[in-house]
């Protein structure tokens, strides 16, 4: 049985419920990025996983080799007809993130809008930051964007509805056994699908330790892509920098 992820990333249906998520807040995430490396030398970026490659594309279009990998097939077709009619030489590999066959040394690595603690133990969700070190050259930076673990407790809401292009988008959430669980219920015409989503929540604390456990040095935390301090409370984000 194929696991949540994979259903969901693989349909169509993915893009119509995020479409909220466009090229102008990649953007904005990219000049936070940006503002936080400039002051280093480099040269190449690993973006994983990469989706549809908004944030692939905006690396290369401002001079960065970049590699970008994702499991889902189609989101990659996406980011690769993307680069195409942009004319950006971008590499795009279709791989799990916990099993990497390519070996090579990055400047920068990043994972960004939360495509972190899908899995159901804590070793193969935080394999993710064993392999950022481990693909990282002595020096690089590994960037983390993840929800905030209190603000979604404080803020969770249960139920919405939405209508795009005809199509009703039902989104049942609850907190379950340390989990952000979703259920989508998608109806319209000759349509009715039902995906889910689930994510673990890592108290900020948690994450920032386990990093440093890695080998890592925090250089920076936000707590929002426009760069507001973090604060455990009242940010919607949780953004980290760290060093090799």
């Amino acid at each position: 049985m194929a696991e949540w992820y994979e259903e969901w990333f693989a349909s169509e249906e993915y893009l119509t419920v995020y479409k909220h998520r466009d090229d102008s807040d990649a953007k904005i995430l990219f000049d936070l990025i940006s503002r936080n490396i400039n002051a280093f030398n480099f040269h190449s970026v690993l973006d994983l996983p990469c989706g549809t490659g908004r944030h692939s594309v905006l690396f290369a279009e401002n001079g960065f080799e970049v590699t970008g990998v994702d499991l889902s097939a189609p989101l990659l077709n996406i980011g690769i007809e993307r680069a195409k009619n942009l004319g950006l030489a971008i590499k795009f590999i279709n791989e799990d993130m916990r099993n990497l066959s390519f070996r090579k040394k990055f400047d920068v690595v990043v994972n960004l809008f939360t495509s972190f603690g899908y899995f159901i133990t804590d070793e193969e969700n935080f394999g993710l930051f064993e392999t950022a070190y481990r693909f990282l050259v002595k020096g690089g930076v590994f960037v983390f964007d993840y929800l905030n673990p209190q603000f979604v407790k404080d803020n969770l809401k249960k139920y919405s509805v939405d209508i795009a292009d005809g199509t009703k988008i039902e989104q049942i959430r609850e907190i379950d056994d340390g989990r952000v669980v979703k259920e989508i219920k998608i109806q319209g015409p000759g349509k009715n699908k039902r995906f889910f989503e689930s994510v673990k929540l890592y108290e900020s604390d948690v994450l920032l330790d386990e990093l440093v456990k890695t080998g890592f040095t925090i250089l920076n935390t936000y707590g929002s892509y426009t760069g507001e301090v973090f604060n455990k409370k009242d940010s919607k984000r949780l953004i980290i920098f760290a060093e090799k």
